[in-house]
């Protein structure tokens, strides 16, 4: 009685030669066979060896998950830019409005707070540090006038 051969032969990265990791590569990045047909086609056991000979033979790169850009045409460069351009000059102008908005409603909102101190003779703003702002250093300055000197008035007086 013959002994059981086992069929798993171990094999490590020095078992392929170069000519075939590199037609192995050829042929996953042209994509007409993925990883795992090419694993079972060739008989290559490690699941990750193909992604290494890709990371090291092809234009794979394996911390974006993409093809390098470094393998793209001058044309293929030039597009990607211009389109790279459109994008961020469409990400500026959404930015320039909500800076606009923000901004409005500050003013609003700042003008809200002068009418409330206004009818209400309170204070609403915070104490703040000198060079913090320069409406709440002129707040300050009113606050300091007696309140039978209107707001008008206190502004001719500084």
């Amino acid at each position: 009685m013959e002994p059981f051969k086992n069929q798993y032969i171990k094999r490590s990265q020095k078992d392929y030669s170069l000519s075939f990791k590199l037609a192995v590569v050829k042929e996953v990045e042209s994509g007409s066979i993925g990883n795992r047909a090419a694993m079972r086609k060739y008989g290559i056991q490690g699941h990750g060896t193909i992604t290494e000979w890709r990371r090291k033979y092809g234009t794979f790169d394996i911390d974006n998950r993409s093809q390098c850009k470094a393998m793209q045409t001058p044309e293929q460069k030039i597009k990607e830019l211009q389109e790279k351009l459109k994008r961020l000059e469409h990400h500026n102008q959404y930015l320039e409005t909500r800076l606009t908005e923000s901004e409005d409603k500050a003013a609003i909102l700042d003008k809200l707070i002068d009418l409330a101190e206004e009818e209400y003779l309170i204070s609403v703003r915070k104490n703040s540090f000198p060079d913090q702002s320069n409406i709440s250093a002129k707040k300050q300055k009113n606050d300091k006038l007696p309140l039978w000197i209107g707001r008008d008035e206190s502004a001719a007086l500084l």
